[in-house]
């Protein structure tokens, strides 16, 4: 399916009171009763490319996308396992929506990493106002995925002040966000940085033109930055994150394996409702075992076992990658944060491979029903399909691999 090409302009409405703070225990909560909504109306917004853009505003006004600010900014200051739950709740629902709000999250933390105090009080403070931060990042057009052709350059006009252009693409969470997080050069291959760029600012235009074969709905399309004036105020390193122990590129990447985890579930329980009420009982079934229905064929209720299984070897795998990313961050040393990375590469390994096996044999288990266009079942593989591609999991592999063989400790980038 081919998405519609749309120049966007402008920041989007919103009415948003102060968000709801919360513990552990309500965020778990309330990512649970709106996953439960957002998976009432998953299948129609994928097949007719439905934006989620009511759903998003759900999670602002749920509280749930400031869940990470630190106590002293007034935020709850909740870890990296309970937002791994709660991104993993949502995806069970829609991972769409869990989707896009990954680089807010991944954002506030490079905010925490290497921002000013002026700019973590004023920044944390629009988190905790509701607002939301996208993902101007990638460049499709470069020959690797750290290569950045989009420069900060000196305002001529304003002393101390920056002109940013550049394009951008897969920028998730952009098309709905209030500030778009912008990785540049600082100066013409200069060390690389973050401009705080506003939504609606003049000269940044984003562009609907996302195609991909799943997570249709996410709006990762391109961002645009023609003469874009940043203050100096709002840019902030980016470069030395990684020149010391960091649970930066750990903690973005536990998001991803949540994601995938939804996905996983969320195929899992489709697959199980659609047994139990529509399929029909394969004839050797009925004659050997005299079974009523599909679900109680032996091979069937052995191929859920099998499913069950790797999902919840994948969701333990998640959540211990959570509780070691939240170790490092306690006690962050070379070791802890290696630690965390390796049980992150895991579970993002783990999930990759539980949410194509649980999409695929959907359709195994659930019969030939199950492969109509008018169930839309398909979502849940283009989705896991889509999603996994963001990392090879082989890498994952390779580096946990070396570990084992003889401890060498895994790079420090964004990517483990």
């Amino acid at each position: 399916m081919s998405a519609p090409v749309v120049e966007v302009r402008g920041a989007p409405a919103t009415s948003l009171e102060t968000p709801r703070v919360h513990t552990a225990t309500s965020a778990i909560a309330v990512a649970a009763e709106l996953a439960a909504s957002f998976a009432e109306g998953s299948a129609l917004r994928d097949r007719e490319r439905i934006l989620p853009v009511a759903e998003v505003e759900a999670l602002s006004a749920a509280g749930l996308l400031a869940l990470t600010v630190p106590v002293e900014y007034g935020g709850p200051g909740l870890g990296a396992a309970v937002l791994a739950e709660v991104v993993r709740l949502v995806a069970t629902g829609d991972p769409n929506i869990a989707q896009i709000p990954h680089s807010h999250f991944v954002y506030v933390n490079a905010l925490l990493e290497q921002g000013t105090e002026a700019q973590k009080v004023f920044l944390l403070g629009e988190v905790l106002a509701g607002k939301r931060f996208g993902n101007a990042q990638s460049e499709i057009a470069s020959k690797h995925v750290r290569d950045h052709a989009t420069t900060l350059r000196r305002d001529d006009a304003v002393s101390g002040d920056w002109v940013l252009n550049g394009e951008k693409g897969y920028c998730t969470g952009a098309l709905f966000a209030h500030w778009i997080p912008v990785l540049a050069h600082l100066g013409e291959g200069g060390p690389l940085h973050v401009a705080w760029v506003e939504r609606d600012a003049e000269g940044v235009t984003v562009i609907d033109d996302w195609n991909g074969l799943g997570q249709r709905t996410t709006a990762s399309g391109t961002v645009r930055l023609a003469d874009v004036r940043v203050a100096s105020g709002r840019i902030t390193p980016y470069h030395l994150t990684f020149e010391r122990p960091q649970t930066y590129g750990s903690f973005a990447q536990l998001l991803h394996a949540a994601i995938d985890a939804g996905i996983a579930r969320a195929a899992l329980r489709d697959a199980a409702a659609f047994v139990t009420t529509r399929s029909r009982p394969y004839p050797d079934a009925i004659a050997l075992y005299d079974v009523e229905g599909a679900a109680g064929d032996p091979l069937i209720v052995k191929a859920f076992g099998e499913i069950e299984l790797q999902v919840r070897g994948a969701e333990a795998l998640l959540a211990e990658a959570g509780r070691a990313v939240d170790r490092a961050r306690a006690e962050l040393t070379a070791e802890t944060s290696a630690d965390a990375s390796l049980a992150v590469a895991a579970a993002r390994a783990a999930t990759t491979a539980a949410s194509l096996e649980a999409s695929s044999r959907l359709f195994e288990v659930a019969g030939t029903r199950s492969a109509l266009a008018s169930d839309n079942l398909d979502r849940h593989w283009r989705n896991a399909r889509t999603h996994t591609l963001h990392d090879p999991a082989a890498w994952k592999v390779q580096h946990l691999g070396r570990f084992a063989i003889d401890g060498t400790l895994p790079p420090r980038n964004g990517q483990i």
